[in-house]
């Protein structure tokens, strides 16, 4: 029989330390083009994660090196991130970098967090 063993969760809400806020962004009105920034649509605290060493070469050779992966706990049905939405993290590291949302997830080691995937927009 096998022993059984505690694992610890890979991610629990003492690692939620970096402000984040979730925008949308909408045409200016007016004959000039561009985008304005609409409303916030939720600010939580989350986990950030870069590519890891290990999936460097396959980052570089798909163009998802500037990916991010940020951790949040599970909002339920306050907010559902969409790939419309944009992301600002609050950190000196990621200043005026906006990250729009690539993809949603959820963490399927624990399920009171969801991944989501933010690709830089340039």
């Amino acid at each position: 029989m096998r022993e059984f063993k505690y694992k610890p969760p890979r991610v629990h809400s003492g690692e939620l330390r970096t402000p984040v806020t979730f925008y949308k962004y909408v045409p200016k009105t007016g004959p000039e083009p561009g985008e304005q920034e609409e409303k916030t649509l939720f600010n939580t605290w989350a986990k950030i994660d870069e590519v890891w060493m290990k999936d460097l070469e396959l980052a570089k050779s798909n163009g998802t090196l500037s990916d991010i992966t940020i951790i949040i706990r599970d909002p339920l049905e306050d907010y559902i991130p969409k790939n419309k939405h944009y992301i600002s993290i609050d950190h000196p590291q990621y200043k005026d970098n906006r990250y729009n949302v690539k993809h949603v997830q959820p963490d399927p080691q624990n399920n009171r967090f969801i991944n989501v995937i933010g690709e830089l927009v340039t």
